[in-house]
């Protein structure tokens, strides 16, 4: 082994543009001037020394690389998505894990390049690129990049424009280190005697890794809420535990004889349910982006009253507070809770349902009021493609669609279509029904959709919190106080027709503000809540109006899953069996999602596998039909998921 030092002009260049660039970036960045100049003394070694290291012992500096690699890839993606205080909290045997994991990665590459220098190369590259995309998707949705997102990246990409992008100096620290990580491995010349052996050792060793990662992970669970994945799992661990959990496996006691008993309570149609004496109403639904009513999270004022007209509905109206079992994003979600009476919480976190378990006919309040003669219509201001709606739609059982081509595209806010634009077109529909056509529409607005951090010319913002100001949240009040003059204008032109109309209004899911804005409301951000306080981030408001004699009810919690069959009970139409269940099922779970349950027994919200008693024997029933209904296609029940007759 021979050391030396090789100054020339060349290597002279290199460390120059080099060391320029990380005092440049560093600059704007605020990174510390001691680790510029660290970085710049260990390049200039490296970019000017020569070693000669035995060949024979070739094997032996591949597998330092490699570990190397390793161990600097899972630190650097650690250290740039985690806080100094949740560094710290993921555990040595997590990080072991992650690192194994890592190296698996390097040899998967190894086997196919026989080469380490590009092993190396691409390998840290890739994983530290990985990192960046988790951090930038937490920054403008509040949660990780999982598996499941990789299917939804078209729609993700559609509106990434729309948010800001900050680097910090941790990108700068990590970007350096993998620099003379690189500089290192291009010093080090490692030539293999057999490629045949080092891909037979490579594979042998993957295997290994693989082995030791799967013993010690199996009792970890996937984890999307802030960034415990991160510190908990580790992020690369956490990515590959959504892979593992896209597969659902059928409920323990799940069986045709277990769906047979539990539809046999509901063989018989019961209208005991109705609450109105409307039969057959147009039916409209909006689920409005981002709708929320912040004060459940704390308190704050405001200049003014943020929703007026919402606020002081009540005569003929049902309202409360729903909970979403998505925060920040993932609107489908929240769509098929309603739309389905299914639920989140018998599924992976962070999976998409319309992008991973859609099966050709999915029972739905669209197929059943289709069933009875309703001509049914999904509108939505945005590309027909996001969330692969045009491919799901169909599926539902709608019989028209309208998407962003058949809207006023100079009716926008901000950069989307105007609530009010798409209340328009909900009336011209409505205005063009024959005397005898029975409608149900579904509109998906896109106008309060985040961030909401840039200005606009096209927005006076007339709403803002008193106090500290927050660039971000008084954009978003704002937002809500349009949202509010339009849904009064919806429902101000509909008091006015004779035929009966049901409105269904509700918020797919909180915004994902600042963090600084959260702790401002609840004292903690997202971090450290208890199940109560979690919850408080999940709670969408939600309405049911009716231009007919209905009950005035307010309730104080129910989740989205639940809507549906409010909707059917409001319009006088009678139940079908899987919505009898849900009506019952909601007397004993008033309310579920992905995070956990109301518990009236305990009066306080708990994590579903904690349920137990009456409790958990119907959630039990709730998880073996939902299964049923999705994955079970051979036994799927006729009684309960009927499709389109």
């Amino acid at each position: 082994m021979s050391i030396k030092f090789e100054i020339t002009k060349q290597n002279n260049i290199h460390f120059g543009i080099a060391a320029v660039a990380a005092a440049l970036v560093g600059y704007f960045t605020s990174a510390s001037w001691w680790v510029i100049l660290l970085f710049a003394a260990v390049y200039f070694g490296l970019v000017n020394v020569k070693l000669e290291l035995p060949v024979k012992l070739s094997w032996l500096w591949a597998a330092i690389l490699l570990v190397i690699g390793a161990i600097l890839s899972v630190f650097s993606v650690q250290y740039v998505l985690l806080t100094d205080e949740d560094f710290v909290k993921t555990t040595d045997m997590v990080c072991v894990v992650n690192v194994v994991l890592a190296l698996a990665i390097y040899l998967v590459i190894l086997f196919i390049t026989n080469n380490t220098r590009l092993t190396c190369t691409i390998a840290s590259i890739a994983i530290l690129a990985f990192g960046f995309i988790d951090y930038f998707v937490y920054e403008f949705r509040g949660n990780e990049f999982t598996y499941a997102d990789l299917k939804s990246a078209g729609t993700g990409l559609s509106v990434v424009t729309k948010y800001k992008f900050v680097i910090d100096y941790k990108f700068l620290y990590v970007i350096l280190a993998a620099v003379l990580y690189l500089m290192l491995v291009r010093r080090i010349e490692v030539q293999f005697e057999s490629a045949i052996h080092m891909r037979i050792i490579s594979i042998l060793l993957t295997i290994i890794c693989v082995l030791y990662v799967i013993m010690n992970s199996m009792s970890l669970n996937t984890e999307t809420w802030e960034k415990k994945g991160t510190y908990r799992n580790g992020y690369l661990l956490n990515f590959v535990l959504g892979i593992r959990d896209s597969f659902v496996k059928a409920p323990d006691g799940y069986s045709k004889a277990a769906v047979d008993k539990i539809a046999g309570n509901f063989k018989e149609t019961d209208s005991s349910y109705s609450q109105s004496d409307a039969k057959n109403p147009t039916i409209i639904v909006i689920m409005n982006e981002s709708f929320a009513d912040l004060s459940v999270v704390g308190d704050f004022e405001t200049n003014t009253q943020v929703t007026p007209f919402m606020d002081s509905l009540s005569e003929n109206t049902l309202k409360g507070y729903a909970l979403s079992s998505v925060y920040g994003a993932k609107t489908p979600n929240s769509e098929w809770e309603f739309e389905t009476g299914n639920s989140m919480a018998f599924l992976p976190d962070g999976s998409v349902v319309y992008q991973q378990y859609i099966n050709d006919d999915p029972t739905s309040i669209v197929s059943n009021l289709k069933n009875i003669g309703y001509t049914t219509v999904a509108m939505h201001p945005y590309y027909a493609t996001g969330w692969s709606r045009n491919k799901i739609y169909p599926h539902l059982g709608y019989d028209e669609t309208y998407f962003i081509d058949d809207f006023d595209q100079t009716k926008i806010l901000r950069e989307y279509i105007t609530d009010q634009e798409l209340y328009d077109k909900i009336i011209d529909r409505y205005e063009k029904k024959s005397d005898d056509e029975k409608l149900y529409i579904m509109g998906v607005t896109m106008q309060n959709h985040g961030g909401y951090g840039e200005r606009y010319d096209n927005f006076n913002q007339e709403v803002y919190k008193v106090g500290a100001s927050y660039t971000d949240a008084n954009q978003y009040l704002s937002l809500l106080n349009e949202s509010d003059k339009a849904l009064e204008n919806l429902i101000t032109y509909f008091k006015g027709v004779d035929d009966p109309v049901e409105i269904v209004f509700f918020g797919d899911h909180q915004p994902g503000l600042c963090n600084d804005f959260i702790k401002l409301l609840n004292g903690k951000g997202n971090s450290g809540l208890t199940e109560q306080e979690l919850e408080n981030l999940y709670k969408v408001p939600f309405l049911i109006w009716t231009n007919y004699e209905t009950d005035a009810q307010k309730v104080d919690v129910t989740s989205l899953n639940y809507l549906s069959t409010l909707t059917l009970e409001r319009a006088n139409i009678d139940l079908p069996a899987y919505n009898r269940f849900l009506a019952e099922l909601m007397e004993k779970i008033p309310a579920i999602n992905s995070r956990g349950y109301y518990s009236k027994k305990n009066e306080c919200f708990m994590h579903v596998e904690d349920a137990t008693g009456d409790e958990a024997k119907w959630i039990k029933a709730y998880n073996i039909l939902q299964y049923n209904s999705m994955f079970d296609e051979k036994d799927r029940s006729s009684l309960l998921f009927p499709y389109l007759k």
